[in-house]
């Protein structure tokens, strides 16, 4: 019923301008003043059902230096990424079509064969540099943020970056938010402390989380090396 109901308010035009901006990356453009309050609930919205960038996640998988086909980028963020929800074909050429758009990548020559497109990716400069500078930023702390976490230290690990360094720089932030959520729950109203602690034992288990992936973290290079040369004797 909720699947349905979000389809049918995804025909409105500011909550589809919203998801698009949120699918793009950018979300904070200033929207058209004519898109009124359904603009922030497309956000609100869009926070829910999409918990990973695609576009960062794709640039991060073609920041791997080959140039690859959509279909196999489609393959290798179900194998990684997905978790039981396979990306939508038409979801990965419209990203490529959008980072093509704004110059983060080129798609080369349309090859002879089967399958809608046959070109190959190749990013760019302006797109390696924006993957870069997303993976040293720590996410904000709040709840249910393992998704996203998951695939940074995912694609750190793949790109051959420093996933625990990573990982130090968000216990960091997270330790943080607790300390800030810890002097509202001592000096705030009951209300507020209610919901501090409903914030400190979300981010309790996410830095059980961390400190969980910490410890594998060789375990965790050893499976995605593993993958990306099965992968890459397939290809």
């Amino acid at each position: 019923m909720f699947s349905d109901a979000l389809r049918r308010l995804r025909r409105s035009r500011p909550v589809a301008v919203a998801f698009d901006r949120l699918i793009d990356g950018n979300p904070a453009d200033q929207p058209d003043p004519t898109l009124g309050t359904d603009y922030s609930l497309g956000l609100y919205l869009g926070c829910i059902v999409l918990p990973v960038s695609v576009p960062l996640t794709l640039l991060g998988l073609l920041a791997r230096g080959q140039p690859t086909h959509g279909y196999d980028l489609k393959r290798d963020y179900d194998s990684h990424f997905a978790n039981g929800k396979p990306l939508p074909y038409g979801q990965v050429y419209s990203t490529l079509g959008r980072l093509a758009r704004d110059g983060k990548v080129v798609g080369g020559e349309a090859e002879p064969g089967d399958g809608p497109d046959r070109k190959r990716y190749t990013i760019t400069d302006l797109g390696r540099g924006e993957v870069m500078d997303w993976l040293s930023q720590t996410v904000e702390p709040e709840p249910h943020l393992q998704t996203v976490l998951f695939s940074k230290v995912v694609l750190a690990l793949m790109l051959g970056e420093d996933a625990e360094g990573y990982l130090d720089a968000q216990r960091a932030a997270h330790l943080k938010r607790m300390r800030e959520l810890t002097e509202l729950k001592r000096t705030g109203p009951t209300v507020d402390a209610l919901l501090a602690d409903y914030g400190l034992f979300h981010l309790e288990a996410d830095l059980r989380w961390i400190e969980l992936t910490s410890a594998r973290l060789t375990a965790l290079a050893r499976v995605v090396s593993d993958d990306r040369k099965q992968q890459g004797e397939v290809r």
